[in-house]
């Protein structure tokens, strides 16, 4: 007859392991550690540890607490790694750590022995040397042994390479739920697009691509020839951010350096057609083009047409009223958009941004290249980096990518910085205490969102896609993660058609519908020991471990 499932337990309860067991002559003891795809090697050591005393108490670092350096682990998430783990034989209980260490467990649990991987034995890591002292200090003893088998859960899933579609899909969904996202709350928020007031500030430019079915070498020498068959224009830089959210519903003008030209005016007639009120000022000689010869979905050459002189003083200072004057009033978001042609820099910032922050409720900010004025946006609410643009800003590219964007993000005091990873999705960082003072006291969260695009035909918008969907979802009254993940599925939209088309209400409502992590996830409410903003995580069965019950340990507030 199998076990009912085991019920969550609290410091208490897991204080209440230890002395019940000591209480009755039994010997508590202690494993700690990932476990992020077990393998024999973990089976091994637990085996070892519980041949050492009769109770054996197994503890994982949560998904938050776990560091990696490309910020997309674990691969599996701590209900599932509980699960596997419970399921063995030799273990008794099974408890989640909110902590970097073990030293919560350590303190409430107070074991007999500690028993770590054999592999520790010499490390003079002082998170090791800290746990040691706290269960000596207790009264208990340590030991390092990892039974027959030595394996690494890294090693394994590095030399396994990229996870199965099964497998990764399992993982999204239960990332899903730990994010409050089904398919409910997502559309929720997407309805919440409509009516929000948006400004977006930045280079306008034209996208145009000259298409043809075939090429030839050309007779004259070795070029190709190519005679374009049709000729598409896109909205390009800040006027597809502002595009993407106009089409979304949202109320939004555009403050970007246009032209005297006929071309400036027709561009600022067809952004007025798509939904978005253009203030085009007459900074320069027109809009930028940048053109691209593209043969089928190939493209051959991009070629770049207009200046890019940067805006003199009384440019930028046209500009910043303009900017000033379009968000006065209610507000909800405002999306700065620096595509190097000279409507922004790093000096015109913060002079921009002081009087901006204040009447927007969220401020979001991107850059298209290496650009300084990444460093230069300040106190924004998201950053939308890629990794390159994100090492360039920092002039670090050997530093692990959690390195990089939390000391960008303590240096600026931003709270949420997206960073895109090309086919590997994209990974946010995000403080754990909501508090702005505290934002930077502890090591950042990240959550990864695997690359949900399913046919790659052109790569141009995604990062505009993204930006204005993370930024829309944010002005919602969506979580950071919640607009990491929309942001993905309109960057996916955007990729699987040539051109940099906006993405309308009905096509992200599509699409949102047919994701399956959103109709396999079981979206949780947000609660736990001693923190704001945790999931409360839900009862597992315990798998042929009778009796297991799971738990999150957090630290106490005298560790």
């Amino acid at each position: 007859m199998s076990a009912p499932p085991p019920k969550p337990i609290d410091g208490a309860g897991l204080q209440a392991v230890g002395e019940r067991a000591r209480a009755a002559g039994r010997k508590v003891v202690l494993c700690h550690g990932c476990f992020d795809v077990l393998h024999p090697g973990h089976v091994g050591y637990l085996q070892a540890a519980a041949a050492q005393g009769d109770v054996l108490v197994v503890s994982i670092t949560s998904d938050d607490a776990i560091e990696k350096a490309d910020g997309t682990r674990p691969h599996l998430p701590e209900e599932m790694r509980s699960e596997h783990l419970a399921a063995l034989a030799c273990v008794d209980h099974v408890v989640v750590c909110a902590a970097e260490t073990a030293s919560p467990v350590i303190e409430r649990l107070k074991p007999d022995l500690y028993v770590k991987g054999s592999e520790y034995a010499n490390s003079d890591d002082p998170r090791v040397a800290a746990e040691r002292e706290r269960v000596e200090s207790l009264g208990g003893r340590v030991l390092f042994t990892s039974g027959a088998v030595v394996m690494s859960s890294t090693a394994l899933l590095a030399a396994a390479g990229p996870a199965g579609a099964a497998g990764e899909a399992e993982r999204l969904a239960a990332a899903c739920g730990r994010w409050g996202l089904d398919a409910a709350r997502a559309l929720g928020l997407l309805r919440g697009f409509a009516g929000l007031r948006v400004v977006v500030v930045g280079d306008a430019l034209e996208d145009r691509y000259s298409v043809s079915d075939a090429v030839e070498a050309a007779d004259e020498g070795p070029c190709l020839s190519m005679r374009p068959e049709r000729v598409l224009s896109f909205a390009g830089g800040a006027a597809a951010v502002a595009s993407h959210a106009a089409a979304l519903g949202a109320e939004v003008t555009l403050v970007a350096p246009g032209g005297p030209d006929a071309a400036s005016r027709a561009f600022a007639d067809r952004l007025g057609a798509a939904g978005v009120i253009p203030r085009l000022l007459p900074l320069r000689g027109g809009i930028p083009v940048k053109e691209r010869f593209v043969v089928g979905t190939q493209k051959l050459l991009k070629v770049d047409h207009g200046s890019s002189v940067p805006l003199d003083s009384a440019g930028q200072r046209r500009l910043r009223e303009a900017a000033v004057e379009a968000a006065a009033g209610r507000t909800d978001a405002v999306i700065l958009s620096d595509f190097g042609l000279g409507c922004l820099d790093a000096a015109s910032l913060a002079p921009l941004l002081a009087p901006l922050r204040p009447r927007a409720r969220v401020l979001a900010g991107d850059v298209s290249g290496p650009r300084p004025t990444l460093e230069a946006m300040r106190g924004v609410d998201l950053l939308t980096p890629n990794e390159r643009e994100l090492r360039a800003a920092c002039a670090a590219p050997d530093l692990s990518l959690p390195t990089v964007a939390s000391g960008l993000m303590e240096r600026l005091g931003v709270p949420n910085l997206l960073a895109t990873l090309d086919a590997r999705g994209a990974v946010l960082f995000h403080p754990r205490d909501p508090a702005p003072g505290r934002w930077f006291d502890h090591r950042l969260r990240s959550d990864h969102v695997p690359s949900l695009t399913a046919r790659a035909v052109d790569p141009v918008g995604a990062g505009d896609a993204l930006l204005a969907v993370a930024t829309l979802t944010l002005a919602a009254g969506g979580t950071g993660p919640q607009a990491a993940y929309l942001g993905s599925v309109a960057a996916a939209v955007a990729v699987d058609r040539l051109g940099n088309a906006a993405v309308d209400a009905a096509t992200l409502r599509s699409a949102l519908r047919e994701r399956p992590e959103l109709r396999a996830s079981t979206a949780t409410p947000r609660v736990v020991l001693g923190a704001a903003a945790w999931p409360q995580r839900r009862p597992h069965a315990a798998l042929g471990s009778p009796g297991v019950p799971l738990a999150r340990a957090e630290p106490s507030p005298t560790a």
